[in-house]
Order: C-alpha cells, then sequence, then structure tokens
C-alpha cells in the first residue's frame, strides 16, 4: 500500500523531538544520602531535586512544562546563565548517555545538570565515509555527541568525546541546529578531506574517570522509574503520565534504533512520540498521515516510515 507521505503538505511539527531515559537510585556524592522528592498529590506543584554534576549544593526545581523552562530553574537556583546548560542525566552524576533527561522525568527521579566547560578545536582526516558518531540534542539548541562507535574512524582520535557539544564545523556555527541537521552536515563532508570540529566538553568532577563511554542504548536502561512520569511538551502543559508498558519500550527501543540506521541520531523522546502516533493507527497509511502531522519538519523517508510501522506491529504482536 503506498504512503501518502509525499503527497500531504508538510507543516511545522505539532512536537519536536527531545532527550529523554533516565535509571539508577539517585545517589548524592559526598557521603551523604539525599532522599528523594516527595510523591506527587493531585494538584500539588510538582518539585525535583538538582545538582550541578560537577558539584554543587542540592536544589530544588519545579513548576517548568518543557526542557527549555526547566534549564532556566536549573539555571536560577544555582545563579548560572541557562546557555551554560549541555544536558542533564537522571539519578546519576556521570556523563551517562543511557540516563539523558528529556522529555519524561520520573516523579522519583534526581536531575544532575552537565554544563560547559573546556573548548577544543579538532581536525579529523575523514579517510572513511562513516565517522562512526550518533549525535542528539538537548531540544535547546546544543547538539553533541551520543555515541561513538567502536573502531571507528573518530574512535581513533581520543580527543572526542561522548557529551562534548559541536559548536561548529569547518567554522560554521551549529549552534540553533537540531541533531539530524548536524548529523546531515557530518555526513556531506567530503572522503579526503580534513575538516574542523570546535567542540566544548562538560565540565567534570575529578571522579569522573570514564568520560570516553562507548555507547549510548537503552539494553539496561528503562525510560522512567517509580509510579509515573512527567513529560513534558514543546506545546501545551506537562502531564503526569504511567510508565510506558513493556511492550511501548520495546518499540520505542527498536524505533531508536532506526533513527541511528537511517538519519546517525538517537532521540528516545522522538522514537517515544512516532510510538504514539502509531498506536490506534491500522495501517501504514494512516501512520504516514499522523507522522506528518505531529513530525512534518523531520520529512522522513517512505523506506523508514514503513520500517518503524514494522517496529511498532511486531512489537505489539510480541515478537521482539
Amino acid at each position: 500500500m503506498p504512503l501518502r507521505l509525499r503527497g500531504k503538505k508538510q507543516g511545522r511539527s505539532k512536537e519536536t523531538s527531545r532527550l529523554v531515559e533516565s535509571e539508577e537510585a539517585p545517589a548524592a556524592r559526598g557521603g551523604g544520602d539525599t532522599a528523594p522528592p516527595p510523591p506527587a498529590q493531585p494538584g500539588a506543584r510538582l518539585l525535583f531535586h538538582a545538582q550541578l554534576a560537577h558539584g554543587s549544593p542540592t536544589g530544588r526545581v519545579g513548576g517548568f512544562g518543557s526542557v527549555r523552562e526547566l534549564y532556566e530553574q536549573i539555571a536560577q537556583a544555582f545563579r548560572i546563565p541557562a546557555a551554560e546548560i549541555i544536558f542533564c542525566t537522571l539519578n546519576t552524576h556521570k556523563i551517562d548517555m543511557d540516563m539523558l533527561l528529556g522529555g519524561q522525568i520520573g516523579l522519583e527521579d534526581f536531575i544532575f545538570a552537565h554544563i560547559k566547560g573546556p573548548k577544543k578545536e579538532v581536525e579529523v582526516l575523514k579517510s572513511e565515509d562513516c565517522l562512526g558518531l550518533t549525535i542528539t540534542d538537548n531540544g535547546t539548541g546544543y547538539a553533541f555527541i551520543k555515541r561513538i562507535k567502536e573502531g571507528s574512524l573518530v574512535d581513533q582520535i581520543k580527543v572526542i568525546c561522548v557529551g562534548d557539544h559541536i559548536q561548529s564545523i569547518n567554522g560554521k556555527n551549529v549552534v540553533g541546529c537540531r541533531h539530524y541537521e548536524v548529523a546531515n552536515i557530518l555526513k556531506g563532508l567530503e572522503k579526503g578531506q580534513t575538516f574542523k570540529l570546535t567542540l566544548t566538553e562538560p565540565m567534570k568532577a575529578f571522579d569522573m574517570i570514564e568520560s570516553r563511554l562507548k555507547s549510548g542504548t537503552l539494553s539496561e536502561a528503562k525510560i522512567s522509574k517509580g509510579r509515573g512520569t512527567l513529560r513534558l511538551r514543546s506545546k501545551g502543559p506537562a502531564t503526569v503520565e504511567e510508565v510506558p508498558s513493556e511492550i511501548e519500550e520495546k518499540a520505542i527501543k527498536k524505533v531508536d534504533d532506526l533513527l541511528e540506521m537511517y538519519m546517525g541520531i538517537r532521540d528516545i523522546e522522538l522514537a517515544a512520540t512516532m510510538v504514539e502516533a502509531g498506536r490506534d493507527k491500522n495501517n501504514p497509511d494512516e501512520f504516514a498521515v499522523a507522522l506528518d502531522e505531529a513530525l512534518g519538519d523531520f520529512a522522513f523517508p517512505d523506506e523508514f516510515v514503513f520500517d518503524v510501522w514494522g517496529a511498532i506491529g511486531d512489537a505489539k504482536q510480541g515478537r521482539f
């Protein structure tokens, strides 16, 4: 059955992609235990504990409805510019890509903000078509490296690390670009030519000795922890929702794998939005129209849409 994705006029997306993930029990560094926030009561203003990942006192943030508003709350709590925040992790101060915060936060999660550290410039000879990078972004204009494929070209350049914010490519400022735009720029660089990356690494504490993580998958992680999650949306208020079912989690993980395969990005919140769009659809045509309405900015290729529809169907049928 042919898709109508190309026949429909592209519109602005109803919900742009963001980061997510979570896991691990909250643990405060420095020897003391920090109690998780109390469970939310109906109508209550949700509050979350937060720290700067490289070390700080514990603060509280609440009343936010988007990632951007959350960053502003963190910035106010710790008296730093919001533009200093590269990304946040949940329940760990380490640069752990399985624990990225974005569109969903468990109601008992502890937030760690990773802020800008040293800047570095790296020249790379593109001797292979594939660099081995997976890019994601923080939803507020900063793209950064989520995964470095083991044995790849970039894996051999030890100064490039997971968590590094990509500020410019060959002098072109990419701040404000989405992850897929940055991935396309890198993919379009000519093989055999040298290009320059300007990177900003997250500020690290002295105990961060595993800065060069290779993978950022959901093999051991789940999307949220606790009795529910706070779902942040680009339009409309944030909502408290049930934790995704096991079937939905499997479908989301598979769609995230497809995003990396087709587009060189990982974005669990984008994957979750796509699975949600296909929840009550009966065929790939209906699903394609729903994707176009919700995420028209991406202009996904038909082959990718078919594979995503298949992944959702496989999850529903228990074939994973």
